[in-house]
């Protein structure tokens, strides 16, 4: 692989000066219209980019444009949408989002937590997949900035935006419940993760309140991707009696249901925490928010800290909404 082209080589393929090509490329003032266009052809020719966080380092001492991501799985839905709420509020301030995917492993999540600051982010929203965030303190102490989105900060004060996870879990069973169904399947997310804890405290909630021993038979968990989610519940349908209706603690867990359903054949009502894709069109009972709203939230935080705000700690908790639909629909 050869070596990357440097400043001068478009400045000697354009025949100006370093400096007059440095200006030329990064948008300044006093260069002619002219000589921009053949600074940017030469640049073109060879490939050459600027290195604009190191050019903000010299310039701010510590600080970039820059503004980290660390998201649990990118093939999960909910995190794009995340980003894009939150992506949209940055820029309009000039700030441009880096997107890392931590594939819910905690040691991966730290590297990259490391490495994001190490390059003097200006800040770094978080959907943690760690049990504590103690290791943060010094970075605070310093001034960077964190907000965590989806699962709180844990031995750290930070700003949150987090959802009613409980409240929504509640609901769904409640409104299984009141549909008549009393075997009700649960399968969660990796046991772990403080959202899979509390939506399996609200579900249970609602199931004690209602009298229901013995459901934590019907309760299987760690089931984190569609493939997993899939053999849970083809395992559920199979025990003798079966349940009769199953609650999905997240959008992936929801779609290996629904292939289970398909695969065994058997009328299970279904009702899952998050939308997911063609939801509407397949009729699948939600509760659903708003992953946009999460980032935009993550936003305004973020965007304040870094205009000085230094008072407590925030925490914003999003509500969750019961969309009923076929696979609840009364008999």
């Amino acid at each position: 692989m050869g070596s990357r082209p440097s400043l001068a080589q478009v400045a000697a393929l354009s025949g100006v000066s370093v400096k007059t090509a440095s200006r030329a490329l990064s948008g300044e003032g006093y260069v002619a219209v002219e000589t921009k266009a053949r600074v940017q052809n030469a640049a073109d020719e060879l490939g050459y980019r600027l290195n604009r966080t190191a050019r903000e380092l010299r310039r701010g001492g510590n600080t970039s444009t820059l503004v980290g991501l660390l998201s649990g799985d990118l093939a999960n839905p909910f995190y794009s949408r995340l980003a894009s709420g939150l992506e949209r509020d940055l820029r309009m301030h000039g700030l441009q989002l880096i997107t890392a995917s931590t594939d819910e492993n905690p040691e991966w999540e730290r590297r990259l937590t490391d490495s994001l600051l190490e390059r003097r982010v200006r800040g770094l929203v978080v959907a943690s997949t760690m049990a504590e965030h103690g290791h943060l303190a010094a970075e605070r102490r310093h001034g960077s900035p964190f907000v965590f989105v989806d699962r709180p900060p844990v031995d750290l004060t930070a700003d949150a935006v987090l959802l009613d996870n409980r409240g929504g879990a509640k609901r769904a069973a409640e409104h299984l419940l009141e549909r008549g169904h009393r075997r009700i399947g649960i399968v969660g997310d990796l046991s772990r993760l403080s959202t899979h804890q509390d939506r399996v405290e609200g579900f249970a909630e609602a199931m004690e309140a209602a009298g229901v021993a013995g459901w934590r038979d019907y309760f299987l968990e760690d089931a984190h991707d569609v493939d997993k989610a899939e053999r849970a519940v083809l395992a559920l349908l199979a025990r003798h009696p079966a349940p009769t209706a199953l609650f999905t603690t997240n959008n992936r867990i929801t779609t290996g249901a629904l292939r289970a359903m398909r695969n065994s054949g058997r009328d299970t009502a279904l009702i899952g925490f998050d939308e997911l894709d063609l939801g509407d069109v397949l009729g699948v009972s939600v509760i659903a928010h708003d992953p946009e709203e999460m980032g935009r939230h993550a936003a305004r935080l973020l965007l304040a800290r870094l205009d000085g705000d230094d008072g407590p700690a925030r925490r914003v908790v999003l509500p969750t909404r019961l969309i009923e639909r076929s696979t609840t629909a009364p008999s």
